[in-house]
C-alpha cells in the first residue's frame, strides 16, 4: 500500500483514532491474518463468532502493526479500555486504533482512497461463470511483461479479497488485474465502485451459482454489471463465443473487443489442434497479424481462455503478434488444483482439477481427461457441484452422461450428493464404462489403488468438498496401484 498517515486512514474510513498517533504512518501491508503482519503494517480485526481478529488485535502490534481498524477498542493486557473522549489522545490502557462501525465497508473505503491516489494504474476486472482465476493468472503473466503487476492469489474475488488486493498496489504497480465473483445481482456493481475498471473482460455465462440467482438470465445480468461500470474511453473485452456475452454489447459505453473462435472476433483462434498431452496449438489472428501459439497449460478450454487474455494485452501494447504468441506459450500454472497434470513415478498421469467445479468446468475438465487419454485407460473421480438450486439433479446428470459419451473407462462418484453423475452414467446404454458411487474420498482412494495401472489417466475434480483428497493421494504415492482384495462402500452400475 502507499504510506499513508493514521490520520489519513482514518478520514479515508471515516473512523475514530483511540490511542493513536495521528502523524504515525502506515508503511506496510494490510493484512487480516496477524501472523502475517509485519513492521508499518495496518491490522484489520474482524469481529466473529468464533474467531474474532480483536483478540489478536495485541499480537498485531507486537509484530509491528501501527495500528488496529476494528470495531471496538482493545486494551493492552488486562489494563482497562481506553474511554477517553479525546479521539486524537495516546494513552497507555489500549492499543492505537482506529475504530470503524464496518471493517469490510471501512477497508473498501481505504481501497478505493489508496487507488485514487495512482493515477497511473490501470485496473483490468473479469468475471464470468467458469474460467474466471486461470484467466485472471494468464492475463498477469503478461501484463508483468509491460509492467509491475498485482493480482490476487487463487480466488480471492469476493468482498474482503477484492479491496484487500487493491491495498497491494503502490506507486510503482502499473497493472490490478481483479477477479469478480458474485452470489447475486449488485455485488460486481460494488466491487467496480471499489476499483473502477478501463478494461472489463467477461468469460462466459453459465450455471455455476444459479442456485443463488435463481436463473441465467439473472447470471448474465450480473456479469453484465462488469461491462456496465467501463468508462466511455475504457474496453469491453467479451468471448464472441459466449452468445449471453457477445450481447453485453449493448450495456456498455466503452470499445467492444471480441476474442474467440467465432469469425467475428478480433482477437481468434484459427487451425486448433490438441497434442497428446491435451495441450492447444492454434493459429492467432489479430489485427496487427497472425502466428503460431503452442500453449503449454492442458486443457481445449485453454484457447478461450488465452484469446482473452490475447485480447487483453494487446489492448495494453503487447500488440506484435509474433511477440504476443511467443508469451501466450510461455504461460503456466500460478493458481493451486487447476488443470494440474502430473505424471507418477508408476506410469500414472494425473489431472487434479480439484479447486472447485460446476458443470461447464467439468465438461471442460472431462473434454481435456479424454483427449489427454486419447489409447489409455481413463477414471474420472468426480464430487458434487455445489449451489446449483434447482438444477441441481439435471446439472449432475448432463455431468454423467458426458462422461459417458465421452468413453470414460471408469467413473468414481464421491458421496451420496452427487449420485445423479452416477446414475446418469449408469443409464447411458451405448457406454461400455462403469460407473461406481463411493461413500467418501477414502473409499474412492482405496479403489484407485486397487485398480491404477502404468499408462492409466486419472481427472480429480468437484466442489471444494475435500474432493481434493484423492489428487493428494495421488500426489503422495498413497494410492498406489494395483492390490488385490474386495472394496467397501461402493455400488456399481
Amino acid at each position: 500500500m502507499i504510506p499513508l498517515t493514521l490520520a489519513e486512514v482514518a478520514e479515508a474510513t471515516g473512523g475514530r483514532l483511540l490511542d493513536a498517533d495521528p502523524s504515525a504512518r502506515v508503511t506496510g501491508g494490510v493484512e487480516f491474518d496477524s501472523r502475517k503482519i509485519g513492521p508499518g503494517g495496518l491490522f484489520v480485526a474482524f469481529p466473529g463468532a468464533q474467531v474474532d481478529g480483536h483478540d489478536y488485535a495485541q499480537a498485531a502490534i507486537e509484530a509491528g502493526a501501527v495500528a488496529v481498524l476494528g470495531t471496538r477498542p482493545v486494551r493492552r493486557g488486562d489494563a482497562p479500555a481506553p474511554t477517553a473522549d479525546d479521539a486524537t489522545g495516546v494513552g497507555p490502557a489500549g492499543l492505537p486504533m482506529i475504530v470503524v462501525s464496518d471493517a469490510l465497508t471501512a477497508l473498501a473505503r481505504l481501497a478505493r482512497t489508496v487507488l485514487d491516489r495512482l493515477p497511473d494504474l490501470t485496473v483490468i476486472g473479469l468475471t464470468g461463470s467458469s474460467g474466471k482465476t486461470t484467466t485472471k493468472d494468464l492475463i498477469a503473466q503478461l501484463t508483468a511483461r509491460l509492467g509491475p503487476t498485482v493480482a490476487p492469489a487463487g480466488s480471492f474475488n469476493n468482498e474482503l479479497g477484492h479491496p484487500y488486493t487493491v491495498l497491494r498496489a503502490d506507486a510503482d504497480t502499473r497493472f490490478l488485474v481483479l477477479e469478480m465473483g458474485a452470489r447475486g445481482i449488485g455485488h460486481i456493481r460494488h466491487l467496480c465502485e471499489v476499483a473502477p475498471p478501463r478494461i472489463g473482460l467477461v468469460i462466459n455465462v453459465g450455471v455455476a451459482h444459479i442456485g443463488e440467482f435463481g436463473s441465467v438470465e439473472a447470471i448474465a445480468t450480473a456479469k453484465g454489471e462488469l461491462v456496465e461500470a467501463l468508462p466511455a474511453d475504457g474496453v469491453a473485452v467479451l468471448n464472441a463465443d459466449d452468445p449471453r456475452v457477445r450481447a453485453m454489447a449493448d450495456r456498455t459505453r466503452a470499445r467492444v473487443v471480441l476474442a474467440g473462435e467465432h469469425p467475428q472476433a478480433s482477437v481468434r483462434a484459427e487451425q486448433v489442434a490438441v497434442d497428446v498431452r491435451g495441450r492447444a496449438t492454434y493459429q492467432l489472428v489479430t489485427p496487427h497479424g497472425r502466428a503460431p501459439v503452442q500453449l503449454a497449460v492442458t486443457g481445449r478450454h485453454q484457447v478461450g481462455n488465452s484469446l482473452l487474455a490475447a485480447a487483453v494485452a494487446s489492448e495494453l501494447g503487447l500488440t506484435d503478434p509474433v511477440e504476443l504468441a511467443t508469451a501466450l506459450g510461455q504461460l503456466g500454472l500460478v493458481s493451486t488444483r487447476r488443470m494440474d497434470v502430473f505424471d507418477r513415478p508408476d506410469g500414472v498421469t494425473v489431472i487434479d482439477d480439484s479447486y472447485n467445479a460446476n458443470p461447464a468446468s467439468t465438461a471442460a475438465a472431462l473434454r481435456s481427461l479424454a483427449d489427454l487419454g486419447t489409447g489409455r485407460r481413463t477414471f474420472a473421480v468426480l464430487g458434487y457441484l455445489a449451489e446449483l438450486g434447482d438444477f441441481e439433479e439435471e446439472g449432475h446428470a448432463e455431468v454423467g452422461r458426458l462422461a459417458a459419451e465421452l468413453g470414460v473407462h471408469r467413473l468414481l462418484v464421491v458421496g451420496e450428493s452427487a449420485a445423479p453423475i452416477h446414475r446418469a452414467a449408469a443409464a447411458t446404454a451405448t457406454w461400455e464404462g462403469e460407473s461406481v458411487l463411493v461413500t467418501d474420498q477414502q473409499a474412492a482412494i482405496e479403489l484407485l489403488r486397487r485398480e491404477l495401472t502404468d499408462g492409466d489417466v486419472v481427472l480429480v475434480k468437484g466442489s471444494r468438498y475435500r474432493t481434493w483428497d484423492v489428487a493428494d493421494a495421488l500426489r503422495d504415492g498413497t494410492a498406489v496401484g494395483p492390490a488385490a482384495g474386495a472394496g467397501a462402500g461402493e455400488a456399481t452400475a
